[in-house]
C-alpha cells in the first residue's frame, strides 16, 4: 500500500475542516521502513514496558502500537529484541512517545518506528500501564481501531481507513 501523507491531507480535507488529524512534528524516524500504516492498537505506560512485550507478542497484522509513555526521557520502552518480536509477529510499526534503544539495530528490522529520541537504559518491568484506552501526545488523541499512517512528513490519524 503506497501513499504520501501530504497527499492525504489533501484528499481529505473538507469545507467542514479536515478528517484527518496530525500529529505534531516531534518524532524521529527509526526501523526499515520509512512509511507504515494500520489500525491503531494503544498502550498507556510509564517507564515500564511490560505491556509493549505482551503486545507485540500477539499477531499484529495490519496494526500499529501507539505507545503513550508519558513523554519520558529518562529510560527506553522498545529496544531490538522488542522490534524483533513485533516484525516475527507482523506489526506495521510503532509510535513511541518515549524513547527506544538499541537504534542502530532496530534500523536494520523491516518495521516503522517513531520514537521521540534513544536511550540506552532499559525500564523498568511491573506490568503497568492500560491497553486500548484513548491517548492524547502530539495534539491529537489516538482511539483503538482509529488508523495511522506514518511516513517521511509526518503522522496522521483517521477515523477510518483512508488508502
Amino acid at each position: 500500500m503506497s501513499f504520501k501523507t501530504p497527499d492525504l491531507c489533501d484528499e481529505f480535507e473538507t469545507e467542514l475542516g479536515k478528517t484527518v488529524r496530525v500529529v505534531a512534528p516531534m518524532f524521529q524516524r527509526y526501523g526499515g521502513r520509512s512509511s507504515f500504516s494500520g489500525e491503531i492498537i494503544t498502550l498507556k505506560i510509564f517507564e515500564d514496558n511490560s505491556l509493549v512485550r505482551e503486545a507485540f507478542g500477539e499477531n499484529g497484522q495490519g496494526k500499529v502500537l501507539v505507545i503513550d509513555g508519558g513523554g519520558s526521557l529518562r529510560c527506553a520502552l522498545v529496544g531490538d529484541q522488542l522490534a524483533i518480536l513485533a516484525k516475527k509477529n507482523g506489526w506495521e510499526g510503532v509510535v513511541v512517545y518515549g524513547c527506544i534503544r538499541d537504534s542502530g539495530d532496530i534500523n536494520g528490522i523491516d518495521i516503522g518506528v517513531r520514537a521521540l529520541n534513544t536511550h540506552p537504559q532499559k525500564s523498568i518491568k511491573k506490568g503497568v500501564g492500560d491497553r486500548n484506552i484513548a491517548v492524547t501526545f502530539g495534539g491529537v488523541t489516538f482511539n483503538p481501531g482509529e488508523w495511522l499512517y506514518a511516513d517521511e512528513d509526518g503522522l496522521l490519524v483517521s477515523a477510518k481507513p483512508l488508502v
